[in-house]
């Protein structure tokens, strides 16, 4: 009986370990946004802002589907300690930073380690529970998710506030060995006994795809336009390159990304859904913070205290889902979750230049209840219809497609919003004003923040809304 006690309590640690280093990661991913511009400035560096968050997803994204794959090879343990070593060097290094390149090189490291935290720590519920355990586990993973990526712009705005940019990276340290703690003896050390060579060239063959797709939905837009020459090479190039990882996986002995996977519908079905997840979640956190911004006149650190509301939500059911999962089954939670995502969505398009904050708040309430009911529950359905070999590749492929729906997610929305923000211009009564000034899509937002007079500012709030 001690026994077993000591290996729940040993478990238990272990879990928190996960679900921090799940929280400290996701964080990262959003907290620069409030504070991007101060660093920026302090470091002299404005034209290459978008690359502090860019090069972080870049090789986040980049790293998932290597590191899933590894940590079947050669066990939790080795990748969780490589990668949290990783995290732990890019943020001290970060905040040590006298230069936007020197701080957009720690981004990348700091991705790499992320890029392996993220999937290991998904995988590691499996070699930790049985099946009928998974969901509530997963269900805090999906919390901390939740919980790192709505906190991060609050937590960013408080500390470039009222400490330094610095801390924003340093407040890491800390963290990073708590999990280093309760995870480098717990996790499974194991390591497959298979002798097949291992995939380099799909995995360097699949890097090279996810970053021209990644840098396509980066640059549409704003270095080019979508119909454009650019457009064309980009795609024509992730086709070509998509075409020869095909081949490539379809003859490797132990493929990164197994074509099998494919054929399994509940993978593919969770893989499709994971997308639509990764793009409503970031998109709609992204520019629903813009929102609030330009609507209520407010700054950052109170935009963050506003999206509490979404993280309480996304807490809510990520967590009680989980825990139901094993008696209600997979599918109610996710056909639940979906229709809250879209009726939030719906109702949140309902609000115009001057919205009540009370109906704000409750509609982005609704929108982290209908996403908190669906991530914990699609990862728990993949796990438990993988092969127990192949958990760290199966999981890390769905993580690979929500982090790419995250990442393309903020572009869809800003050419969606710049497209109807350049057409409504055109066709009103202040036509010509952005030629003017020489503004358009998202940047005729600027109008707003020059105040020139009431009803052009409304205008173009109105139509951000």
């Amino acid at each position: 009986m001690d026994t077993n006690n000591g290996r729940m309590d040993s478990r238990k640690l272990c879990m928190i370990g996960l679900a921090l280093a799940t929280t400290v990661v996701c964080l990262d991913g959003t907290i620069i946004g409030t504070c991007g511009t101060v660093i920026a400035r302090d470091l002299d560096g404005l034209g290459l802002y978008s690359w502090m968050v860019t090069a972080f997803l870049l090789c986040e994204t980049a790293m998932i589907p290597i590191s899933g794959k590894m940590s079947d090879r050669f066990g939790r343990r080795p990748l969780m300690t490589i990668g949290l070593l990783l995290f732990l060097i890019g943020s001290v290094l970060a905040g040590m930073s006298s230069s936007m390149g020197m701080l957009i090189a720690c981004r990348c490291i700091q991705g790499f380690g992320g890029g392996i935290i993220i999937p290991v720590c998904t995988a590691s519920v499996a070699d930790l529970y049985p099946p009928e355990e998974r969901g509530k586990m997963q269900g805090l993973l999906g919390a901390s998710y939740g919980i790192g990526s709505g906190l991060g712009p609050l937590v960013g705005g408080f500390i470039c506030s009222y400490v330094s940019w610095h801390w924003v990276f340093y407040i890491n340290v800390p963290i990073v060995a708590i999990c280093l703690a309760f995870t480098i003896k717990r996790l499974p050390g194991h390591v497959d006994s298979m002798t097949q060579k291992i995939d380099y060239i799909g995995m360097a063959v699949l890097t090279a795809l996810l970053v021209d797709i990644l840098l396509f939905f980066e640059w549409v837009g704003t270095e080019f336009q979508v119909l454009s020459l650019q457009t064309l090479l980009m795609v024509v190039i992730a086709i070509v390159i998509g075409i020869v990882f095909f081949m490539i996986e379809k003859h490797a002995d132990d493929p990164v990304l197994a074509p099998k996977l494919f054929r399994n519908k509940t993978i593919v079905i969770s893989m499709a859904i994971m997308l639509l997840y990764g793009i409503a979640m970031l998109g709609t956190l992204s520019f629903i913070a813009m929102y609030m911004i330009y609507a209520y006149d407010i700054d950052t650190m109170e935009c963050g205290l506003m999206l509490l509301p979404l993280v309480f939500g996304m807490m809510i059911t990520s967590m009680g889902s989980g825990m139901l999962v094993a008696k209600t089954g997979y599918r109610l939670w996710t056909v639940i979750g979906t229709a809250i995502i879209a009726g939030s969505l719906l109702l949140l398009s309902t609000l115009g230049a001057d919205p009540s904050k009370v109906l704000l708040e409750i509609y982005t309430f609704l929108f982290g209840l209908g996403l908190g009911c669906v991530q914990s529950i699609v990862m728990s359905a993949v796990q438990n219809n993988s092969d127990p070999r192949e958990v760290g590749m199966t999981t890390s492929s769905v993580s690979l497609v929500r982090s790419i729906g995250s990442t393309t997610g903020t572009a869809i929305f800003s050419l969606i919003i710049s497209s109807k923000m350049d057409s409504e211009f055109a066709a009103s009564i202040y036509n010509g004003m952005q030629e003017y000034f020489g503004l358009q899509g998202t940047g005729l937002l600027r109008f707003a923040d020059m105040n020139l007079f009431p009803a052009l500012t409304d205008f173009v709030i109105g139509i951000f809304g």
